[in-house]
């Protein structure tokens, strides 16, 4: 057996018993930090009172009151990001799944392509 391949063999049993990388901490998380998932919605009331806010490209989240509603949307969408403002195509005065959300950019005035809202999951303190 040659030399490298002896080494690299005495070398992984040792390599196996490192740590594994700590979990990403993204902003959502940390929202999330302490909250249990409730069973996913259709539909929620978009009051004047909550706050619609992009994550990521592919989620966007709606604060009420004590709860924190996710929405993972059904494909990622490109235009979806933190400071965008979020236009939803919503009916009833309700965020349902299936409905269109599109991103403005900050100083322009013609939103992004359209993206469709899933289901979406509420958060909430024990």
């Amino acid at each position: 057996m040659n030399k490298a391949l002896a080494s690299l063999l005495l070398a992984l049993p040792v390599a196996s018993c490192a740590q594994p990388d700590a979990p990403v901490r993204t902003p959502i998380s940390e929202q999330l930090e302490g909250r249990v998932a409730g069973p996913p919605q259709t539909c929620i009331p978009s009051l004047s009172s909550g706050t619609l806010s992009a994550v990521d490209t592919g989620t966007v989240a709606y604060r009420s009151g004590a709860v924190i509603y996710v929405n993972h949307l059904t494909s990622p969408c490109p235009n979806i990001a933190p400071l965008n403002t979020l236009v939803v195509d919503a009916l009833q005065g309700r965020y349902c799944r299936g409905d269109r959300v599109r991103a403005i950019e900050p100083g322009a005035t013609i939103a992004g392509p359209v993206c469709i809202l899933g289901d979406w999951v509420p958060y909430r303190k024990p």
